[in-house]
């Protein structure tokens, strides 16, 4: 969603809307609307300016922002290439 480039779901992070506001999934079994992100910051940067919450069709509260820019701040700047040169 942020950045459009396609991977395995399992490879991504799964965001949901839930009664609680917009949740980090670990699982990828909450129910609910979910969305998914790459594991790096920029694609993160991408996803809260707007694309999140169209994606999930909500708006992000002050407190959803804040915990997903939480998160977003401990991911990697750039994505790590799995194989690359093989």
């Amino acid at each position: 969603m942020g950045c459009r480039e396609v991977l395995p779901k399992r490879k991504m992070v799964r965001l949901v809307k839930t009664a609680e506001g917009v949740q980090i999934d670990p699982t990828g079994k909450l129910p609910g609307r979910g969305a998914y992100l790459h594991d790096r910051r920029e694609c993160w940067e991408r996803g809260l300016k707007g694309a999140l919450g169209h994606a999930l069709k909500t708006s992000l509260t002050e407190a959803d922002q804040a915990r997903l820019e939480e998160f977003k701040s401990a991911l990697p700047l750039e994505a790590e290439v799995v194989g690359a040169g093989e």
